[in-house]
């Protein structure tokens, strides 16, 4: 008796020691920074261990023992078989007495199992049964665990979520090809991706349920129906995950789908795509990743392999049209489009990279750099495509009036947005050879203390590309020029886009790109094509006042004759400069004045002297028009209306 007394102690401190173990184990393969191979070897030793407690528990049981409580336990689950109300319908009372029964079958069935070792018939038996309730009571608990997570989805409702989506068009939807017949619109704006916007965790499943589907998670998977349990959870999240999409807007287009897209539609769907992802990433799938830890967070790799698994698809069908986008033509006008895509991918990396760790998000992490690669070739792709339609833009008619042409609004106009992402294209064009050049910079703007710090905007790839691209327009434009016949027209044209050049770089963001001695040199070039229209106009005009050659062979005094056929001839040269002019546009007010005054002082002032020199020698029926008349036709200039010159009110 003494000698039993004393074994008892013993073998309860080696059960107590072995329980102990169990729980360092399950301790140490709850920690999430593991590594696949340590995180093996934790589940040996836990299955070790447990094999130890299992033989050293059916040591204590009898057969006959065994066969009583599992025909308890068969009692309890096959009374459901019966019955087709849902168990977790019936009340926590029904409930826990459900998971008592099962958990009472799976032991009973480890039990067996150790006991099986003696090639005992009976045990054979009853290990048989067991494993049908088993089998039964694991397929029950897969049908309850299906539907508790698909009656407590909770509805998810983007338009509540603060990321912020820009709804009017940001481009002009026409292409630079068919620029000469439709101006673009100098209100421009490019989408701004909210860069404060908080991570958010909103319940997916109704967190009453959590603890429900995480005890029929541990036993499923504590009885070996990990496979089962994690289909059923897989099949039902990636359902929600395709309705998160839905409800999203996002359609599952193809390749070819995509590529067949007009440009409007395009546009649309990348918008959409833009807010989509940037939802579907930080708030959708951060909140998946946490309903699949809370439900499986305890049993070693199964939470990672469930997430993975249901939103695979999903993420991909994202990720695909990003691809199907990157393979389309590359036309400019989707250059802020695409610009948009890359900012947000590259900006939800990190936290696509947090999300899926390990071996299990090896794809999708891979495929998310690839599809940001893409992107990123894209765009240098597209910006060179601008540069050579910029190019080859030719005419074949002259802009009517001189005025700003089209394609310079468009250039300067599209310039200015993609300033919004200087620090992307300086980052992309930024030794783009390489297959990594780092991590994408801060996307806030390039500023003013930039410039003067020394950090200047001039010399980036930015500037330096966008210098390069005026460049080739001041070539078409030159080009351009040539198509008037008057040569005149053709220093006009050139002053007011140059003007409208310099005016755009000088009063935007550009200035920083561009920097002051841009400005400088391109004020410079524009007032030497307004002195190049002066000569070119009134050169002629203005020889006919000359004092040369209007005094008589044999006397000192001037010729009447000659004196009336210069007025004569100023006037008709004044008229058909008038009826042309007028047409010919200035549309900058500033500038139009200035080239009014200008020219006023220099031909009114030559009119008013020649003319009071010889008063004398003129009546005023040959004088036709005042210096004040002259003056007032000036003003009429540049007006871009037809006019004919009024017959003078007679003095």
């Amino acid at each position: 008796m003494a000698d039993c007394t004393s074994v008892a102690p013993g073998l309860e401190g080696e059960e107590n020691l072995i329980a102990a173990a169990q729980h360092i184990v399950k301790a140490l393969g709850s920690n999430k920074n593991l590594t696949d191979d340590v995180r093996k070897i934790l589940v040996d030793l836990g299955t070790q261990l447990s094999t130890i407690s299992r033989a050293d528990e059916s040591k204590d049981v009898g057969v006959n023992e065994i066969e009583y409580r599992l025909n308890a336990a068969q009692d309890k689950v096959m009374i459901w078989e019966a019955d087709q109300c849902m168990v977790w319908d019936s009340g926590p009372e029904e409930v826990a007495e459900y998971l008592k029964a099962v958990e009472e079958v799976r032991k009973l069935t480890e039990i067996l199992e150790s006991l099986s070792l003696n090639k005992d018939s009976e045990v054979d038996e009853l290990l048989r049964r067991a494993y049908d309730v088993l089998q039964t009571a694991m397929a029950r608990l897969e049908e309850e665990f299906r539907h508790l997570l698909f009656q407590n989805r909770q509805p998810f409702e983007p338009e509540h979520m603060s990321f912020r989506s820009n709804d009017e068009d940001a481009v002009d939807e026409g292409s630079i090809i068919s620029i000469e017949d439709d101006p673009v619109d100098e209100s421009l704006q490019g989408d701004s991706i909210s860069r404060s916007s908080e991570d958010y965790v909103i319940h997916l499943v109704h967190p009453d349920v959590i603890p429900d589907l995480k005890s029929i998670a541990n036993l499923m998977l504590s009885s070996n129906y990990d496979h089962e349990c994690s289909q059923a959870y897989i099949s039902v999240r990636k359902d929600a995950l395709d309705e998160c999409l839905a409800i999203l807007e996002m359609e599952k287009l193809s390749i070819e789908d995509v590529l067949r897209m007009e440009w409007a539609g395009l546009n649309s769907k990348i918008r959409r795509w833009v807010r989509a992802i940037k939802i579907f990433v930080r708030a959708y799938l951060a909140s998946e990743k946490w309903l699949s830890d809370q439900v499986f967070g305890e049993v070693g790799s199964v939470s990672s392999v469930c997430f993975v698994e249901a939103s695979r698809s999903s993420i991909f069908q994202l990720l695909n049209f990003g691809e199907a986008v990157v393979i389309g033509p590359h036309k400019p006008e989707k250059l802020m489009r695409i610009l948009d895509m890359y900012e947000v991918l590259a900006e939800l990396l990190p936290e696509i990279d947090a999300i899926y760790q390990g071996e299990m998000g090896f794809s999708v992490r891979t495929e998310c750099r690839e599809v940001l690669g893409g992107l990123g070739d894209c765009v240098r792709a597209t910006f060179l495509e601008f540069e050579n339609a910029i190019a080859s833009n030719a005419s074949t008619n002259p802009f009517a009036g001189g005025g700003i042409h089209p394609l310079t609004r468009y250039v300067m106009n599209y310039i200015k947005i993609l300033t919004d992402y200087s620090n992307i294209i300086n980052y992309l064009f930024k030794d783009h050879d390489k297959a990594d050049p780092g991590p994408l910079p801060s996307t806030s703007p390039v500023t003013e203390e930039d410039n003067k710090s020394g950090r200047s905007a001039c010399g980036s790839p930015m500037g330096l590309h966008f210098r390069a691209l005026i460049s080739i327009l001041e070539c078409n434009l030159e080009e351009k020029s040539k198509l008037y016949r008057d040569v005149a027209l053709q220093h006009l044209f050139l002053m007011n886009n140059i003007h409208y050049m310099a005016e755009k770089v000088k009063n935007s963001e550009l200035r920083v790109v561009f920097g002051d001695e841009w400005i400088r040199k391109h004020n410079w070039k524009f007032q030497q094509h307004a002195m190049n229209y002066e000569r070119a106009s009134w050169s002629s005009i203005l020889y006919l006042l000359r004092d040369e050659g209007i005094q008589n062979s044999n006397s000192s005094s001037p010729s009447k004759t000659v004196l009336k056929d210069r007025l004569r001839s100023f006037n008709v040269a004044l008229e058909e400069l008038y009826k042309s002019q007028t047409t010919w546009l200035i549309p900058d007010s500033q500038l139009r004045d200035e080239l009014q005054i200008s020219t006023s002082l220099k031909v009114v002032q030559a009119y008013r002297t020649f003319v009071g020199r010889h008063n004398t020698h003129i009546s005023d029926k040959h004088i036709k028009y005042s210096p004040d008349d002259l003056q007032n036709f000036l003003l009429d200039l540049f007006d871009g209306s037809p006019k004919s010159l009024p017959n003078p009110h007679r003095r």
